[in-house]
């Protein structure tokens, strides 16, 4: 979407196309700034009467310098002092090569891109109208307006010339007779409004040209006015570049068929997602019946479950001191475990069992055993530790369960 920046009319116009070279004009009209509808991409468009053009051979400076020196050297050719203009340099300028210079009055542009900054439409790119032509291009004629205020635009790689469109403009344009114009190879657009008053004037084969297709062709060229104090930052840019894609992706039509296909994508792994969450589910639930059959199986006196593998646990130490078996919490089976990993070790001086913990003070294994030990008790599921001369062994909760044969 593109808007015409004009500070002589108390509306906007406004031209709605595609993103693409050859994208068709998609609609067009005029409205205050606060009535403008939303777009992925304002451009504006510096209409011909607010810009001067100069053709300079550009200084070998750094970007810090470089608008100094322009000032210093269009200062002669300026009506107005430099500091009160804006200027912009041609796309693709070199040092020490000519390009051609846009100028127009700062506060008047600083001003309108502030409108669309506080009506919500920040502004993307800032354009000419019309621009000066590549060398060797042949001149364009552009004539707008209304038939009692007709202007005539031309555009060569001499620069741009806007004058009133009346009977002299021939001669000032150096334009020859009715014949010379028809055989040049120099288009005329018109507008429709003046484009019988061109036929009248000029001669030649005009095309009618609507100012909204004028706007579009503007904003698709490589200008950007909005350079030095305008420029905006690396910051800004990215955020404008991610915000008009955004919104070209939510609602351009090209991307519905990618819009429709994320969302049945999404669809799909969410669905997914919940039944291999209900599959699993599925199968914990089946685990914890299983147990829980386990447990009333076995121990048919249970008489609610709670917590099967806990009360089970339970089940199996009553029914193990019912029947004097030892479990691996027994101080025989911890014994044993010692015994079957350090065998070279001497006797302890003194033995204490209490609480599951067995304590043996003033056992020595030898330093190449010690490390082998503690091995072996992890791996029959006790813990140990190691206090100078004492050795501290506990059954874990893991090991606590199970009885040894």
């Amino acid at each position: 979407r593109f808007a015409l920046s004009n500070d002589a009319a108390p509306e906007l116009q406004r031209a709605d196309a595609g993103s693409g070279a050859n994208s068709a004009l998609a609609d067009h009209g005029s409205a205050p700034l606060a009535l403008l509808p939303r777009a992925g991409e304002v451009v504006a468009v510096v209409p011909t009467r607010m810009l001067s053009w100069h053709r300079i051979v550009l200084p070998k400076v750094n970007s810090a310098r470089l608008r100094n020196a322009l000032e210093g050297i269009l200062e002669e050719r300026l009506l107005d002092e430099p500091q009160n203009l804006h200027f912009a340099l041609a796309p693709g300028a070199t040092q020490g090569s000519s390009v051609w210079v846009a100028a127009c009055n700062k506060a008047w542009l600083q001003a309108a891109l502030q409108a669309f900054e506080s009506a919500g439409r920040p502004v993307a790119r800032v354009v000419p109208e019309y621009a000066p032509l590549p060398a060797g291009s042949p001149p364009t004629l552009h004539v707008t307006g209304t038939p009692d205020s007709a202007w005539l635009v031309r555009c060569a790689d001499d620069g741009v010339q806007m004058l009133p469109l009346v009977p002299t403009v021939r001669g000032a344009l150096s334009l020859g007779d009715e014949a010379s114009i028809e055989g040049a190879d120099s288009p005329i657009f018109a507008e429709p409004a003046v484009a019988a008053l061109t036929e009248q004037l000029l001669g030649g084969k005009v095309q009618v040209r609507h100012s909204a297709q004028g706007l579009v062709a503007a904003a698709r060229s490589n200008w950007n006015l909005a350079q030095f104090d305008l420029a905006s930052t690396g910051g800004i840019r990215l955020a404008r570049r991610a915000a008009q894609a955004w919104a070209q992706w939510v609602g351009s039509a090209a991307w519905r068929p990618a819009r429709w296909g994320l969302a049945a994508l999404m669809l799909v792994h969410l669905l997914g997602f919940n039944a291999w969450a209900w599959k699993e589910r599925s199968a914990l639930e089946a685990k914890r019946g299983e147990v829980r059959s386990l447990l009333t199986q076995t121990f048919p006196k249970v008489p609610v479950v709670v917590d099967a593998p806990v009360q089970m646990e339970h089940e199996v130490a009553a029914l193990r001191q019912a029947t004097g078996a030892v479990s691996s919490r027994d101080l025989e089976p911890m014994l044993a475990t010692i015994a079957e990993n350090v065998q070279t070790a001497g006797p302890p001086s003194a033995i204490e069992f209490a609480a599951n913990e067995l304590t043996l003070k003033g056992f020595q294994a030898p330093p190449a055993k010690a490390s082998g030990l503690a091995k072996g008790l992890a791996a029959a599921g006790y813990s140990s530790r190691v206090d100078g001369e004492t050795w501290v062994v506990r059954a874990d909760a893991k090991a606590a369960a199970g009885a040894r044969p």
